[in-house]
């Protein structure tokens, strides 16, 4: 026998129900018995027995008979899932997450980590299903969260709250270490957010957008900055932005590790100029890479610049940047020269996979030639590799310009990176993957916390749901990070880790301390290896 509680959407008036599980044997699945024992006073937690119980014990004068003494007030009794939201509670407090929302969100704190815990282990869930998920999860804020009340929890979280959190986040980074700076576009079905606009969509949806920015730590592993902009802003045109913004937010000295996308001659003089050391992506096509590129062709494959792990050659190239200063209020350009770290790499399967796609290619132009079914897009490629004929007697003839095609297939395999700092080419490589984390964080946000499409009416709602998938974010990261540290991906996904931990049950009786159910050994293996405490009956 057990207690439960439902409160009637209709008069709001919560019930409390003696309810009798069972097992039905020709239906193979558990069912229940419920009996109506009153209704529970919102001020006390007390049942209030109903009118109809309570006239079972008396006489027909309307008096309890003699061995009658009416109903005995119930105390009600839950039994909750808890593994998996005890795990995220004890992260939150290791990365000192629950007290700077504590220190931002005094009143609310535990609506919205309820609401994270939420997003991270009801996999791509909406949010209406909170109610049905409340029912059986022990959480911080433990009551119910309708539909409508997580739109006004969203609308109420106030840019002032979000600095404060960003800027106490800053304090607890680790020092000298290199942060990941990338960016994705969100499609939005709205027609009334500002930000939503046309633009390059890198999943090539074809919707208008919003863009989203983070910032994560090589070492940490943890996000602690994001922005949003509209979606037809360039990822070339944020720097400037960035590094006033966490100027602003009092973070010290900054490693920044970008993309290719991120390159432009003004954002490398900006970051110059703000002593910012930096390690970027770019093109083999620009001039001055190509130019010490051709001089040290020959250099680079050979045998003492391969690294057999990564199956990769790499070769550092030092060489000068042409810095150059707008000076408004003097009306002039300051030009200098700045030392820059050129890193070249040739990598034996990108190789062979972009000389197959490229010779597939190739073959491709070359029939539709022949066959005389050209596509518009292709008129460049067909000037640039082939030479047509045209004769009366011998009809079309299609020639390939092999040098041009020699030159396109030269540089296969290879790429580029450029820094300020010295360093060895492999080590700069591997700070340069890194930023793989913040590409996974984006899979993230868009699967596992089920913003891959914009539903939001207002920009108030979207700024603070999209704060709130940044909490949840900050918890997914760090549970990734604690995997890959022991090594758990061998065994578990991390769906797999959160399944096999959410069944550890918790007993909670009015009146009685928590009761923790069985804890079976695998699942203590997995707390002691994400150096997390055993969860215990308390005292």
């Amino acid at each position: 026998m057990a207690i439960v509680t439902q409160t009637d959407k209709r008069s709001g008036i919560t019930y409390a129900y003696d309810t009798e599980y069972y097992w039905d044997k020709d239906k193979k699945q558990s069912r229940s018995k419920r009996i109506c024992v009153g209704k529970v006073d919102p001020v006390t937690d007390e049942i209030i027995p109903t009118r109809g119980r309570s006239k079972k014990g008396e006489s027909k004068a309307g008096k309890l008979s003699p061995n009658k003494t009416g109903p005995k007030p119930f105390s009600e009794s839950k039994h909750l899932f808890y593994g998996a939201t005890y795990l995220l509670e004890s992260f939150a407090d290791e990365i000192g997450l629950t007290h700077d929302l504590k220190q931002c969100f005094p009143d609310t704190y535990q609506k919205l980590l309820s609401i994270a815990f939420f997003l991270i282990l009801e996999d791509n869930n909406p949010l209406y299903r909170f109610e049905k998920w409340h029912l059986t999860h022990k959480h911080p804020y433990g009551q119910d969260i309708a539909s409508p009340r997580s739109s006004e929890f969203f609308a109420s979280i106030t840019d002032d709250q979000v600095t404060q959190f960003l800027r106490l986040q800053a304090k607890r980074r680790v020092e000298e270490e290199y942060w990941a700076y990338d960016s994705s576009s969100i499609s939005s079905y709205s027609e009334t957010l500002n930000q939503v606009q046309w633009g390059k969509n890198k999943e090539d949806d074809k919707l208008p957008q919003i863009n989203l920015l983070l910032v994560f730590g090589e070492k940490s592993g943890l996000p602690f900055y994001y922005r949003k902009l509209a979606g037809n802003i360039p990822d070339s045109k944020t720097v400037k932005h960035l590094l006033e913004d966490l100027d602003l937010l009092g973070f010290g000295r900054t490693k920044f590790v970008m993309d290719r996308g991120f390159y432009s001659e003004d954002n490398i003089n900006g970051l110059y100029r703000e002593h910012v050391k930096f390690l970027v992506g770019v093109k083999l096509s620009l001039k001055f890479i190509k130019k010490h590129l051709d001089e040290v062709y020959d250099d680079i494959r050979m045998f003492t610049n391969y690294d057999e792990g990564i199956a990769t050659y790499g070769y550092p190239v030092s060489a000068e940047w042409d810095y150059s200063q707008e000076r408004p209020y003097k009306g002039d350009i300051v030009k200098d020269k700045r030392r820059i770290y050129i890193h070249y790499y040739y990598s034996i399967e990108k190789g062979a996979d972009d000389e197959q796609a490229f010779d597939k290619r190739i073959a491709k132009l070359c029939s539709e030639l022949q066959e005389g079914k050209l596509v518009e897009e292709h008129k460049k490629a067909y000037a640039q590799f082939f030479e047509v004929k045209d004769t009366p007697v011998r009809g079309r003839r299609v020639c390939h310009k092999e040098e041009e095609i020699k030159a396109a297939r030269r540089y296969f395999g290879y790429f580029a990176l450029i820094t300020n700092e010295k360093m060895d080419a492999f080590m700069a490589l591997h700070l340069y993957r890194m930023k793989d984390i913040v590409e996974k964080a984006f899979g993230n946000i868009k699967e596992r916390l089920n913003l891959r499409r914009l539903l939001v009416k207002s920009e108030k709602n979207l700024d603070g749901k999209i704060f709130t998938e940044f909490v949840a974010l900050i918890l997914i990261s760090h549970l990734d990070h604690k995997m890959k540290e022991a090594n758990l991906y061998r065994t578990y996904s991390m769906q797999q880790l959160l399944d096999r931990l959410d069944v550890l049950e918790c007993f909670e009786d009015k009146g009685h301390k928590l009761r923790i159910g069985e804890l079976m050994t695998k699942q203590a293996d997995i707390y002691e290896a994400l150096g997390a405490a055993l969860p215990t009956s308390s005292c």
